[in-house]
């Protein structure tokens, strides 16, 4: 039998989702960051502005309105105008190069780019660029080149209706990681965004008290979809310019945040941080994490500095914020909570029937926050939603309770002499150590054992490192035959753009025809 969370919430209308916090006090802030601010009647008097001034460059709706932009109160707001406008908004990440900007554009057909200006270089140096249809918009250019995101702003009201969209109109494209492959183009529409608004809503008790600190890239649907939910939820959203702990440190003391995003990678630097204080995260009820697991020696390191859990989640771009420990209900180390809102789960095996509970999975999900595919790739769509039903890829158990926890992707799983070894297993014991810092596992290729496991290691800078040989019999007392047969230790770890450890970017090092790996052996 599927496993069923509570009854899907109401779809949140995209087009006018500011408004519960406009009617309760249109003139509280309702956007922050550190060098400014918007009430709820600004925001959305700025939107609609920027939404009317799109359509009059020649968007119509449906039209793709690409961004490379970091993490500021302008790309809220211009999100917040592509939903009025019944334009998709197609983020692509800050840290795209040139070739990943060119295939984001291309995939996405989109028509014209806002971008900041201090990456005019990288986006002249892609073909794409030169082919959009209504070209670029710049946003802080102070040299008056071209037509400029604060010019558009500036412009002079004008009183043009806004297109009223469907649930089935797209909203969003968001480009997947990467981490299996070339990033695809997920597309929710007003429909499936909607109700992963009010799923998420629902599954972390958003309400309009709520003051939510995205500390994470709001190109990314994470952040994006927090935020946004916050704000339909009728609570406030702050946008920390980076996830450093001089950015983020002051927007905890000044604006007392109740509920914050962070990836565990970044989370792991801000608690080794030597300014941080208890005093700062007191206003905290909910500090949400996922993208990568969030080890055990974190949590207990968060706890201790800061006096908070933190709170583990489940979701997809494809699928959104799946699950997550209730906030007023037990948060279970290790476990990536209950199911939000509206998700169904099936957990099966190889050959397709449903595992017992306590037994691990393949996980497929059913919701109305499921995309409705990849954005011009068929293919893909057809091979990840069968039936309703999309595939996640990821091996799950779920417990007696409802909890799930997660034992692995499938396309991450090492074979080693024929068993399987979930690499996340792995880096939790490695990551126990006291002298690791963050930790990376994969499988490499061997003719004899088929896989043999390698880790990637770095070290805190003020413990002295152990021996490769050390840490591996460490891991060996703990997980017998799953320990890694080498180790490799990093001044850093490569990440995603999403800020995922890259373990693509490991396997490439790992190849052997891959010669410009540098690090060393120990």
């Amino acid at each position: 039998m599927p496993w069923k969370g509570s009854p899907a919430k109401p779809i949140i209308p995209l087009a006018d989702l500011l408004e519960k916090g406009r009617n309760r006090n249109g003139d509280a802030v309702a956007l922050a960051s550190s060098r400014s601010q918007f009430t709820w009647r600004q925001l959305d008097q700025q939107s609609t502005h920027l939404a009317q001034h799109y359509l009059l460059l020649g968007l119509k709706p449906g039209d793709r309105v690409a961004s490379l932009m970091p993490n500021r109160t302008a790309l809220v707001i211009h999100y917040l105008a592509c939903l009025k406008a019944a334009l998709v908004a197609t983020p692509l990440n800050y840290r795209y190069m040139p070739p990943e900007i060119d295939h984001a554009l291309q995939r996405s057909d989109a028509s014209i780019l806002l971008h900041h200006a201090e990456r005019d270089a990288d986006v002249a140096a892609c073909r794409s660029s030169e082919h959009l249809r209504l070209g670029t918009i710049r946003y802080q250019a102070g040299d008056g080149i071209g037509l400029r995101w604060e010019e558009l702003l500036a412009r002079p009201q004008v009183d043009l209706p806004l297109p009223k969209p469907g649930l089935d109109s797209p909203a969003f494209i968001y480009f997947t990681s990467g981490s299996t492959g070339e990033p695809k183009g997920v597309v929710h529409t007003h429909g499936t965004f909607g109700a992963m608004l009010a799923a998420a809503i629902g599954g972390m008790e958003l309400t309009s008290r709520d003051t939510f600190l995205a500390a994470s890239s709001l190109s990314h649907i994470g952040a994006s979809m927090f935020g946004l939910a916050a704000l339909a939820a009728g609570g406030r959203m702050l946008t920390p310019r980076s996830t450093d702990a001089r950015e983020v440190l002051p927007m905890l003391e000044q604006f007392r945040p109740t509920v914050m995003l962070m990836l565990p990678a970044p989370l792991v630097a801000l608690t080794h941080d030597r300014e941080v204080t208890r005093e700062e995260f007191a206003s905290i009820r909910l500090c949400v994490s996922g993208g990568d697991r969030v080890s055990s020696r974190l949590e207990e390191e968060f706890l201790a500095t800061t006096g908070k859990s933190i709170d583990e989640s489940y979701g997809m771009t494809e699928i959104g914020l799946t699950a997550i420990s209730p906030p007023s209900g037990e948060n279970r180390w290790g476990s990536l909570g209950k199911l939000c809102p509206g998700y169904e789960i099936s957990l099966r095996d190889a050959q397709g029937s449903e595992v017992p509970v306590g037994q691990e999975g393949r996980m497929w999900v059913r919701s109305p926050t499921n995309m409705v595919g990849y954005w011009g790739d068929p293919a893909a769509t057809a091979a990840t939603i069968e039936d309703g039903w999309l595939d996640t890829g990821d091996r799950i158990k779920i417990d007696a309770d409802g909890y799930l926890w997660f034992c692995g992707r499938q396309k991450q799983i090492i074979i080693h002499d024929g068993s399987n070894i979930c690499p996340q297993e792995v880096e939790e014991t490695l990551a126990a150590h006291p002298a690791v810092n963050l930790v990376a596992v994969i499988g490499v290729h061997d003719v004899v054992h088929g896989e043999n496991v390698r880790a990637y290691v770095t070290c805190h800078p003020s413990m002295p490192c152990p021996t490769s040989a050390e840490l591996i019999e460490f891991a060996r007392q703990r997980v017998g035959y799953k320990a890694p047969e080498e180790i490799f230790f990093l001044s850093q770890l490569p990440l995603t753009p999403t800020g995922k450890l890259d373990r693509p970017a490991l396997k490439k090092w790992a190849s052997p025809d891959f010669s410009d790996f540098s690090e060393n052996e120990q």
